[in-house]
C-alpha cells in the first residue's frame, strides 16, 4: 500500500469536514446545499479511483467499480455523508472514504474481483431534516414507507428503486464508544446492531401565572415531562431524552406544554420493547396524577440486526492476519447496515476513536488506525472474492 494512503484519507476527511450548511460548525442535512457540494467532492475522488459515479433520486452518491466478468453481481460498501448538527468529521464519511481508498489500493495492485463493487454515500442516516433516520438507505433499498414519503418535500425521491440482488454490504465506522481505546486496539468487528425505538412524547397541561396558581392546583406539563426523563434514566436499557421543548417558554409562566423525544436501544428486542411499554405506562400514570393530557407518538422502530456470520468471520480473519487481536463487539449506535440487512448480508468494522467521543466536533482518530482499516477492508474484499469463486466453481 502507498505510504501516503492513510494520510490522504485523513486529509480528505479534513477537506470534507469544511463543507457545512452552518457557519462555524459542521452540519450537513439531507438534500441541502452542503450535501450537494459534498457529493460533488466525494464523487471526484471516486472518479479518480476509476469508478463510474452518479447521484440517485434520493441524493445518495454511488461509485461503481465494474468487474470484468460478464453478468457479475455486486458487493456494496459505504456509509453516510450527512451529519448531526455540530458534528465531528469522521462519523459516516470515514466509511465512504475508507472504501474509496481500499478500491484504489486494489486497482493499483492490479486486483480483479469477480463481482462489481459499489460504494454508497448515503444521503440521510442521522435524520436531522425530517427527524427520521435512514432515509437515504431506505430509498436505496426500496423500503421507504408512505409515512416517510409524506414527510419529504423533495418530490423526485422514489419509493422503490433497486431490483438488483446484492452479495452483501460492509461498512467501516468509528466505534462511537470507548471499548477499542480501553483495549488499545485499532479496529474491532461488529457482531450486531442494537434495535432502536424513537418516540415523540407530548404533555399538555395548563399555562398559568407563576406567582398566583398554588402548587397543588397546577397542571405543569414540564413537571410531568421531568418525571418521565428520570424514569427513562432508570429503565435498565439505553434510554435518552435528547430534545425537550417547553411552551410558552417564559420564566414567569407555568409550562402548559412539553414535548420531548425518547430514544430507546438494546441488542435484545424483547428488552427494548419491554422498556418502551414500561415507560408508556409510566407516562400515562403520571399524566393522570397530574391532570395532563398525554400524546405518545412512535416515530421509528428498528429491530436489532445480527451481522452475517460468514462476513463477520472473514473480517475477523483479516484482522488476525494483520497480527492484531480480534475483538468482536456489538454496536449500540444505529447504522445504514440496519436497512441494508433487509436485502443482503451485512458486516461492519469499527475503528477506534479518541475517548469514544462522537456526534461532537472533538471526534478524532489516528492516521495509523485509518491505515489498518484500509488494509483490512482491502483484504476483506479479496477474501470475499475467494469465497465467491469457490461457490461459483463447478463441482
Amino acid at each position: 500500500m502507498r505510504a501516503d494512503c492513510a494520510r490522504e484519507l485523513m486529509a480528505r476527511c479534513d477537506e470534507l469536514g469544511k463543507i457545512s450548511d452552518d457557519v462555524g460548525r459542521l452540519t450537513r442535512a439531507f438534500a441541502s446545499p452542503a450535501m450537494r457540494r459534498a457529493n460533488k467532492l466525494v464523487g471526484s475522488w471516486m472518479r479518480a479511483a476509476g469508478m463510474r459515479v452518479r447521484v440517485d433520486a434520493a441524493f445518495n452518491l454511488l461509485g461503481r467499480w465494474a468487474s470484468s466478468q460478464p453478468n457479475a453481481k455486486t458487493f456494496l460498501l459505504g456509509s453516510h455523508l450527512d451529519t448531526v448538527r455540530d458534528a465531528g468529521k469522521y462519523d459516516g464519511p470515514l466509511g465512504v472514504l475508507t472504501a474509496i481508498a481500499a478500491v484504489l489500493h486494489l486497482r493499483e495492485r492490479g486486483v480483479q474481483l469477480p463481482f462489481n463493487v459499489e460504494i454508497v454515500g448515503f444521503s440521510d442516516e442521522e435524520g436531522v431534516r425530517y427527524q427520521t433516520a435512514y432515509l437515504g438507505s431506505n430509498a436505496f433499498t426500496g423500503t421507504l414507507k408512505p409515512a416517510d414519503l409524506a414527510r419529504i418535500r423533495e418530490k423526485q425521491i422514489e419509493k422503490a428503486r433497486r431490483s438488483e440482488k446484492f452479495l452483501g454490504y460492509a461498512e467501516v465506522h468509528i466505534e462511537q464508544g470507548p471499548v477499542l481505546e480501553s483495549k488499545n486496539l485499532p479496529v474491532g468487528v461488529v457482531t450486531a446492531i442494537a434495535g432502536q425505538s424513537r418516540i415523540r412524547v407530548e404533555f399538555r397541561g395548563e399555562a398559568g401565572h407563576a406567582g398566583t396558581v398554588p402548587m397543588n392546583l397546577r397542571q405543569d406539563a414540564l413537571a410531568g415531562a421531568a418525571e418521565l426523563v428520570l424514569a427513562a434514566e432508570r429503565c435498565g436499557v439505553a434510554a435518552t431524552v435528547g430534545k425537550l421543548d417547553v411552551l410558552p417558554g417564559a420564566s414567569n409562566v407555568i409550562p402548559g406544554q412539553a414535548v420531548l423525544t425518547l430514544d430507546i436501544r438494546h441488542q435484545s428486542d424483547s428488552r427494548r420493547i419491554a422498556a418502551v411499554k414500561s415507560l408508556h405506562s409510566k407516562a400515562r400514570s403520571l399524566a393522570r396524577r397530574r391532570g395532563l393530557k398525554l400524546l405518545w407518538q412512535p416515530v421509528q422502530e428498528n429491530d436489532a440486526v445480527p451481522c452475517d456470520k460468514m462476513l463477520t468471520n472473514i473480517f475477523s480473519q483479516c484482522v488476525a492476519n494483520r497480527g492484531l487481536t480480534v475483538l468482536q463487539l456489538p454496536s449500540g449506535a444505529g447504522h445504514d447496515a440496519v436497512v441494508l440487512a433487509k436485502i443482503c448480508p451485512v458486516a461492519m468494522l469499527f475503528v477506534r476513536c479518541k475517548g469514544g467521543i462522537s456526534h461532537n466536533p472533538a471526534e478524532s482518530i489516528k492516521t495509523a488506525d485509518a491505515r489498518v482499516a484500509i488494509e483490512v477492508l482491502a483484504d476483506f474484499l479479496i477474501a470475499v472474492a475467494a469465497v465467491y469463486d469457490r461457490r461459483q466453481s463447478p463441482r
